[in-house]
């Protein structure tokens, strides 16, 4: 473990408490005092203990700021979770994120908690309605500016989320290939499906076997100065690339009362013509228990 680089530790053993992966005491160890009780109050965020952590988060913001453990980072890493429990009250938190993202661009510039940063205080905006705030803040997340993957594919997400509620759903739909594409290329893989199945959604309003393919849309695509309204029909080998990589993963259970999701695959068959997707789904239909997909099988 200590080969580990120093900035990696606490994000590392936060990440493991959180996945409930063993094997992180050895890393706790080369933690601070500090950085260990952080993550004691993230492991009480995460029990749902939410006053238990806003009480000993007032007691570790002073730590971090003593000058027997001053530490900047955890400073910022606490102040980012006072904010998300909204401790001081909804204005405040938007102020309380903007800090610490601009703590975060001068000290961390393109780190995955300078992502997190920005990703929280996007989100703040489009939650008080300041959905232009909020885009902006996504278009400085990028590849360009050392972002992590993780928290690119999580910003076009997110961007393809507020453009589709706005109807603007050409690049809505390439925001969401992009973060498909992100996901599938570093193997995280449940975001991927998140991503295909709420493309997929939007696919098949029109599907055209003469539009554009995903990748020359996203090629040819032009900046705007604002969104506007905005369709273009999919191609039907984009569907069924989704629907592909979809398939055997939805299959594997098939349990539960509602499964939106193979009813969208039911869908994308009827539109392009594909009974394999049907008769695929239709050797599970013992175990599936959502009475409308069963329904949607047989007719």
């Amino acid at each position: 473990m200590t080969d580990i680089a120093d900035k990696d530790l606490f994000s590392m053993a936060s990440a493991m408490l959180i996945d409930g992966a063993e094997g992180p005491d050895e890393i706790l160890a080369l933690l601070s005092p500090l950085q260990r009780d952080i993550i004691s109050m993230q492991q009480l965020l995460v029990d749902g203990k939410l006053a238990d952590a806003t009480t000993i988060s007032e007691e570790l913001l002073s730590r971090s700021r003593s000058n027997s453990e001053r530490d900047a980072e955890a400073e910022v890493r606490i102040r980012i979770e006072r904010a998300l429990l909204a401790v001081e009250g909804n204005d405040k938190s938007g102020m309380e994120l903007r800090w610490c993202t601009d703590r975060l661009n001068a000290m961390m510039p393109g780190s995955s908690l300078h992502g997190i940063a920005m990703l929280n205080l996007a989100a703040w905006h489009a939650n008080n309605g300041e959905i232009m705030m909020s885009l902006a803040i996504h278009a400085d997340i990028s590849k360009i500016s050392g972002h992590p993957p993780e928290i690119r594919g999580l910003s076009r997400l997110e961007v393809a989320r507020m453009l589709s509620a706005l109807s603007d759903y050409d690049p809505a739909m390439r925001h969401l290939w992009t973060a498909r594409a992100i996901f599938l290329e570093y193997e995280l893989t449940a975001e991927a499906i998140v991503a295909g199945l709420e493309w997929l959604d939007l696919a098949l309003e029109e599907v055209d076997s003469t539009a554009p393919r995903m990748l020359e849309r996203i090629e040819s695509a032009a900046p705007r100065p604002v969104p506007g309204n905005s369709w273009i029909p999919s191609n039907p080998e984009d569907v069924r690339d989704v629907v592909e990589y979809l398939l055997p993963i939805l299959t594997v259970d098939v349990t539960g009362a509602e499964r939106n999701d193979l009813g969208l695959i039911v869908d994308a068959a009827e539109v392009i013509g594909e009974g394999t997707w049907l008769k695929k789904i239709s050797e599970h239909s013992g175990s599936i228990q959502d009475t409308k997909l069963l329904e949607a099988l047989q007719s």
